[in-house]
C-alpha cells in the first residue's frame, strides 16, 4: 500500500509544522465507517470534511469538519454562517474541481484560500482526530490543536449535532 499523502497536502502540513501520523489504507476502505471497521480505529475519533455550496446567487463554499458520529447542521448553522438562502452539499465533481481531492480522502489541509474551514467544537475535545489524507489511500492522524494552524479556520459551536 502507498503510505504517502498527496504532494500538495504534504507540502502544506510541512509548511504549517503539523504534528501528524500517516496511515495507509486501501482505497475501497477510504470511507470513514469502512475504514474504522476494517482497520479497527474508533469512529468517535474520525472526522469528515464536508464541502457545502450555495445554491442561489454568488457561489460560496465552506469546508466543515465534523466528527463521524455527528451530523452537519447544514440547513441552520451552516446556511446562516455562510449567509445564503439555500445551501447543499457540494457534488463529488465540485469537490474534486475545487480541492483536487476525492470523497473519502478530503482533508482540511489544502482548502483554497477563499474557502473557510469551520470545525465543530466537538472535534477539539478529542485526543486525536483521524482525517482524510487528500487521497483515498491514506489517512492523517493529528492532535486537534494542530487544526488551529490552518489558515482561514474557525471553531464553531453546534456546527453539527449528535445523531
Amino acid at each position: 500500500m502507498n503510505k504517502s499523502i498527496s504532494t500538495e497536502v504534504s507540502a502544506i502540513i510541512e509548511a504549517l509544522n503539523i504534528e501528524h501520523t500517516v496511515i495507509s489504507c486501501r482505497p475501497e476502505f477510504a470511507d470513514t465507517q469502512a475504514f474504522c471497521d476494517h482497520y479497527g480505529y474508533a469512529v468517535d475519533e474520525s472526522a469528515n470534511v464536508l464541502l457545502v455550496a450555495s445554491k442561489k446567487g454568488e457561489l460560496k463554499y465552506a469546508a466543515c469538519l465534523v466528527l463521524a458520529t455527528t451530523r452537519l447542521d447544514v440547513n441552520k448553522t451552516v446556511r446562516k454562517k455562510l449567509e445564503v438562502s439555500r445551501i447543499s452539499f457540494a457534488s463529488p465533481e465540485q469537490t474534486r474541481d475545487l480541492t483536487g481531492m476525492e470523497l473519502g480522502g478530503v482533508t482540511p489541509f489544502g482548502m483554497p484560500n477563499n474557502v473557510p474551514v469551520w470545525i465543530d467544537s466537538r472535534v477539539m475535545q478529542c485526543n486525536q482526530v483521524i482525517l482524510g489524507g487528500g487521497n483515498r489511500s491514506t489517512k492523517i492522524v493529528v492532535p486537534p490543536a494542530m487544526l488551529l494552524k490552518i489558515p482561514n479556520v474557525e471553531v464553531v459551536e453546534n456546527l453539527a449535532y449528535e445523531m
